[in-house]
């Protein structure tokens, strides 16, 4: 579908504000395929701070001025996502969230390695950018340690557990000569300058980094707090309160939240149950027993597991028109999540094509002690992360014409519980599309439903019940159906991001909400492909305009044939 709008003020202020945006994040800017700031880093101190702070403060005055009546439904959903986004950050910083900054899964010691995939700098005029880059990266740190000392100042620090993960992190990346450091081996150059390259993450990068582990070392990490979630830092309650809308849109509280999961969990449990005694077993936990000591489910091949999430891609792709009438331009591609970050990432994650289409979208899927990954398992992380998941929700987000980049690129600065709620809903959708290829793949997907559930249960336990990290890794492994060694590498997770894990349910069950009204409603008239299409059509949406929204697009796509 492709939205046509004629310029307006609100879209006008969204160009600004999100030119605004990539200039204050370039590293951002690099990623989507924006070179203009290639040379810089995002100012983490407090002029960095000052400069948001005043950025929000504007769009959102500019954007309460501007009267909804008379605009366009997609100029009103531009305005609302404007002031929400406004708010939540506002109401952030007065809160000193930055303070909280450690970050073992993509904190700024990991910055150099990650940007060096996506930084082209293989031509006379592009290299000196990313050498500028390189040089600066010491100064990034100093911005970085000034802002945690502020937070032990305050009383307001991380977790002590992912300041141990970062530490041994930024030790396993000096361990590495420069000529082989990621941030080397994958920049975009010529052959000719990568000992160049090499030479300024030795001296430059090397340096900040080690600024960094001292820091933490000496300094922070006998203040870091020993509880893991926000309740134990000052103002916690609010700030979990705020994590929640900021992440899901919805204004809810962690006590719903744990009910909520908990019930879910009983329901796809007796699924589970249902399946093992299909297959001969006594219930789930014989069938889980039976499959972990199967030679079959699993793999000491890293190269296996990349082919085989390589194969249901392909597959799905090739399903799709039957269910969507619209399709990214090209499907994904699957790669191993790299060895300098295997260890503290998730199961598997995606990353978006370039906004010029010159880079597809990259399914990574983790290969880190590949025998302890049960095969039965990765087809709905496929489904979830790829296709018909991030991938057909994030591609064609990025594909859609008419809409203001703000919309495009950066509406998931208003949560994710949009794209993670499609992710989410896509591992079922894969069932009725007939993408799993046994009973034990579908195991798979109800495991990974029953993962997602117990995480509103460990999120909210952790950040508002006094949960310890413990209790919250057992909870996982027994209810969540993963192996330990995801189990820990989860709830950590969970502990430098609140919130974010609520954002996958919660938007599953509003986005199954709607396809149920719409269907009651349209009867015989509904058209799976056309509710799919519409949901896909408009970009990251609020759940609340979702739900109120997606009824009239719906019927217009009907009657429009």
């Amino acid at each position: 579908m492709t939205v046509s709008l004629q310029p307006s003020a609100i879209n006008d202020l969204a160009d600004r504000f999100w030119d605004g945006v990539l200039e204050r994040d370039p590293t951002w800017a690099t990623v989507l395929g924006d070179e203009r700031f290639n040379d810089r880093w995002p100012d983490l101190g407090a002029d960095g701070r000052a400069a948001e702070e005043a950025a929000y403060r504007s769009v959102l005055e500019e954007a309460r001025a501007i009267p909804p009546d008379g605009l366009t439904p997609e100029e009103v959903i531009t305005r609302d996502l404007l002031i929400l986004v406004a708010e939540n950050h506002l109401e952030a910083l007065a809160q000193k969230q930055y303070q909280l900054a450690i970050d073992h899964m993509s904190g700024p010691q990991i910055w150099p390695a990650e940007i060096a995939q996506y930084q082209r700098a293989d031509t006379d005029e592009h290299l000196p950018m990313l050498l500028s880059r390189l040089q600066r990266y010491p100064e990034l740190i100093e911005q970085y340690v000034t802002t945690l000392a502020e937070g032990v100042a305050d009383g307001r620090t991380a977790a002590a557990i992912p300041v141990r993960r970062t530490i041994e992190q930024i030790d396993r990346l000096l361990s590495v000569d420069p000529a082989e450091a990621a941030a080397t081996t994958m920049a975009i150059v010529r052959d000719e300058d990568r000992s160049t390259v090499a030479e300024a993450v030795g001296t430059h990068v090397y340096a900040g980094l080690r600024r960094l582990r001292e820091y933490l070392v000496s300094d922070y990490e006998p203040h870091a707090r020993q509880q893991p979630g926000l309740s134990a830092t000052p103002g916690g309650d609010e700030a979990y309160r705020l994590a929640i809308r900021m992440q899901t849109t919805v204004d809810t509280t962690a006590e719903e939240v744990h009910a909520f999961g908990l019930a879910d969990l009983e329901s796809i449990e007796a699924e589970k149950d249902e399946i093992a005694r299909r297959l001969g077993h006594e219930d789930r936990h014989a069938l889980r027993r039976a499959l972990a000591d199967d030679p079959a489910n699993h793999t000491s091949e890293p190269t296996e597991l990349v082919k085989l999430a390589q194969e249901q891609t392909d597959r799905a792709y090739a399903a799709a028109p039957q269910y969507f009438g619209r399709l990214p331009s090209a499907n994904c591609y699957v790669k191993a999540v790299e060895a300098y970050r295997e260890a503290d990432s998730p199961p598997a994650f995606y990353m978006p094509p370039s906004v010029d289409g010159s880079r597809q979208g990259q399914y990574y899927i983790n290969t880190y002690e590949p025998s302890e990954r049960e095969l039965h398992k990765i087809a709905a992380i496929t489904f979830h992360e790829a296709t018909p998941g991030h991938h057909f929700q994030i591609g064609i987000e990025m594909e859609l014409q008419g809409l203001p980049a703000f919309r495009t690129l950066g509406s998931r600065m208003a949560g994710v519980a949009y794209s993670e709620g499609w992710g989410l809903y896509c591992e079922r959708l894969a069932d009725e599309m007939g993408l799993y290829a046994s009973d034990e793949e579908r195991l798979g997907m109800l495991d990974a439903q029953s993962f997602r559930a117990a995480r509103l249960v460990v999120d909210s336990g952790l950040h508002a019940m006094g949960w310890t990290r413990e209790q919250a890794i057992e909870f996982m492994h027994e209810r969540g159906s993963l192996p330990p060694v995801d189990a820990a590498i989860e709830v950590d997770r969970y502990t430098i991001w609140p919130g974010q894990a609520l954002s996958y349910k919660l938007g599953q069950r509003e986005i199954e909400r709607a396809r149920a009204e719409v269907a009651e409603q349209m009867g015989e008239r509904f058209d799976l492909r056309a509710f799919h299409d519409e949901v896909l059509s408009h970009g990251s949406l609020p759940l609340a305009t979702l739900r109120r929204e997606i009824p009239g697009w719906v019927e217009a796509a009907v009657a429009r044939g």
